[in-house]
């Protein structure tokens, strides 16, 4: 109710003075908030998770292990909140929830008895002191590469955001503030470069042997060979992660390897669409540069035909262009469609991503049903259909504020139906 109130107030006030009060009002509405539920964060040990790419994946993975560990946990992620086995979808088109659902959601989850908090954070989440009074007992950190450029203003105010997160656990109250960094990423130092009590890293280059393939893999960690059921390099890093932090907590090995390998993965982050077909059919969220190129070259040596939109109207302009162009580089057939244009023409969304693509047939459909449904009816034996730039989203996102309920997965698992019926 209280923060009804102040949307309204947010409406009636001149812009200009509400950009002038903008830092008190966001701090307020979160101090309010850890008030109205007791700074849950205190009782819980709470470990935050940040990067550009992977972090959702990675609070699910680790959620998931320290499930199978038998620590009750509540996870807080693009996909859903989840305490213990209760799980509800995320349906804010958000990552990191408002300040009093958050807190309230703590506290929730401190009455079920859980003891442990998995919360992915985003920099939007720091822009609005979403990540204020939360008390860190841990920190990863997966990687950083240009995003929400528009919404920051530049490359280094993003990563301030993000290191801004990190301030949160190495300068919080806890007694442990551990971090976890992926030890391959370049902007890595500057968030390991804080006061924490433990600082460990992990690395590609520390899990070989590896292998992965479409269905997953193999990979070391800790002298033990661990396997996977996902697919890419991406995603050995994800479970490194998750493993390191696993046991700077303290877990048993054997746990946390079984965590790991009965982990099958998070919706909307690689996820294969099975209905008996005979090639595959993946959604996934890739929307930068270099998580389309990752996932392009985890379906090598397949046909890939690749469905992708261009990032949301109104948002990172600058990289439709590139992004035009990886598609061009490892998809054999693309179809641009519309993609969250929000207020932006789709059309014109549509048209600078063209505008990387040479030397390659091309198609246009503008409704993304379709789009999709094309798609799968070019599946041939042994192809790859990668449907990227949504993943899990729960709408599409429109002009005048419109919402449309969306699912890229049921979407594509009816039309492998049809396909298959007929």
């Amino acid at each position: 109710m209280l923060e009804k109130i102040l949307r309204t107030i947010e409406k009636i006030t001149p812009r200009f003075l509400y950009r002038f009060f903008q830092p008190f009002y966001h701090y307020s509405l979160s101090l309010i908030g850890a008030l109205l539920y007791r700074f849950p964060s205190r009782e819980l040990t709470v470990i935050g998770i940040t990067g550009t790419k992977g972090k959702t994946t990675t609070s699910e993975l680790l959620h998931h292990t320290l499930t199978k560990a038998g620590i009750k946990a509540v996870l807080v992620s693009t996909v859903q909140f989840k305490i213990g086995n209760e799980s509800k979808r995320n349906l804010f088109k958000m990552t990191t929830p408002g300040r009093f659902f958050l807190q309230k959601l703590l506290r929730d989850a401190l009455k079920a008895g859980c003891t442990h908090a998995v919360i992915e954070i985003s920099s939007e989440a720091v822009l609005q002191y979403r990540h204020r009074f939360l008390s860190l007992d841990a920190f990863i950190f997966t990687n950083l590469s240009p995003e929400h450029i528009e919404r920051h203003g530049s490359y280094e105010k993003y990563r301030a955001a993000k290191i801004e997160i990190a301030k949160r656990c190495a300068q919080g109250g806890k007694l442990k503030r551990i971090f976890i960094g992926n030890g391959e990423d370049q902007e890595t130092p500057l968030f390991s470069n804080l006061p924490y009590s433990e600082k460990h890293t992990y690395s590609l280059k520390e899990a070989q042997p590896y292998e992965v393939g479409l269905l997953g893999g193999f990979f070391t960690w800790d002298a033990t060979r661990v396997t996977t059921t996902l697919p890419g390099e991406f995603n050995i890093e994800n479970a490194l992660a998750a493993l390191t932090l696993g046991k700077a907590l303290g877990i048993p090995k054997e746990k946390l390897v079984e965590g790991i390998e009965t982990f099958t993965g998070a919706l909307g982050r690689v996820q294969r669409i099975e209905a008996g077909q005979n090639f595959s059919v993946i959604v996934d969220y890739a929307h930068t540069v270099d998580s389309l190129k990752k996932l392009y070259e985890a379906y090598s040596g397949t046909r890939r035909i690749c469905v992708l939109g261009g990032t949301g109207g109104g948002r990172d302009k600058t990289k439709r262009k590139d992004m035009g162009a990886i598609a061009s580089r490892y998809c054999d057939q693309i179809i641009l469609t519309n993609e969250d244009p929000y207020d932006e023409d789709p059309l014109s969304i549509i048209a600078d991503v063209k505008r990387g693509i040479t030397n390659q047939k091309t198609e246009i459909i503008l409704d993304r049903k379709e789009a999709i449904e094309k798609a799968i009816s070019y599946g041939t034996t042994g192809a790859s259909v990668l449907v990227t730039g949504k993943g899990s989203d729960p709408y599409l996102m429109e002009a005048n504020n419109k919402r449309t309920p969306w699912s890229d997965a049921e979407i594509a698992r009816e039309a492998l139906t049809e396909l298959l019926r007929k």
